[in-house]
């Protein structure tokens, strides 16, 4: 049976190693991660903000990822339990499910650019190009539904807005009699470098984990990982947990 682990090596040691260095790269992530999400709200604050309702595909996103880390979890289970080739079935069915994931997520954001949300990019009164999320423009001029597939918000209160003219008035403004269009086209989701950056790490991760998941199959298959020594498939599912958290996270930051 092949196993590239040093025998010299206790086992227990060598377990909370690889253990500790998973945390601490989890911890790293996290406070990185935090600190965005901070910052995404300071910013939020008094300023227009698009709020944009989950579709269909992000709301499965979440069933998905739930589902894959409850099979990991199986799969780790069945590992300790000398039974590894439920293991291995676990751990694929995780595989597939962390595949639907990924593809859900594209048809998720796929969705949403539709409707002329997600990425682009816009001309300052400079001339330079700048990276946008969530063009108002473009919302407006799509076939979204304002106050279905989306709002216009300032302190997490909607403006209103009327269908016919396209044009905004402040929450405190019933009758809308002095429309603020112009002010939420030149003051809107100025904080989206810090979107950017939240998605970025979640598609980092992601890429990271079906990576790690495909390799972990292969050790299961081929005997490296076994009843006997599970920490690699201990630190995969430590993983793989925080990676379903950091996206439910990103989900209820983003859309809730």
């Amino acid at each position: 049976m092949e196993n590239n682990l040093d025998p010299s090596i206790d086992p227990v040691v060598r377990t909370r190693t690889k253990l500790m260095m998973m945390y601490f790269i989890l911890f790293s992530v996290t406070m990185m991660f935090g600190g965005f999400i901070s910052a995404y709200i300071v910013s939020s604050l008094g300023q227009y903000w698009v709020h944009l309702t989950p579709t269909t595909a992000l709301w499965i996103s979440n069933g998905l990822i739930i589902a894959s880390s409850f099979s990991m979890f199986l799969s780790l289970k069945m590992m300790r339990s000398g039974n590894p080739s439920s293991s291995k079935l676990y751990l694929s069915i995780t595989l597939a499910l962390g595949l639907a994931f990924s593809f859900s997520q594209y048809s998720g954001w796929n969705d949403l650019a539709q409707i002329g949300s997600g990425w682009g990019t816009e001309s300052n009164e400079e001339g330079l190009v700048a990276y946008s999320w969530n063009r108002i423009n473009e919302l407006v001029q799509s076939d979204a539904v304002y106050g279905v597939d989306y709002d216009v918000r300032i302190n997490d209160t909607p403006l209103l807005y009327n269908a016919d003219t396209k044009e905004f008035y402040a929450p405190n403004d019933p009758l809308m009699v002095r429309a603020i269009t112009s002010d939420v086209i030149h003051i809107t989701n100025s904080s989206a470098s810090y979107i950017w950056a939240l998605i970025l790490i979640h598609l980092l991760h992601l890429t990271f984990g079906i990576i790690y998941v495909v390799v972990n199959l292969i050790r299961v298959s081929k005997g490296i990982i076994n009843p006997g020594d599970t920490v690699r498939l201990r630190v995969l599912s430590t993983y793989w947990h925080f990676l379903g958290g950091l996206w439910l996270l990103l989900f209820f930051v983003l859309f809730l």
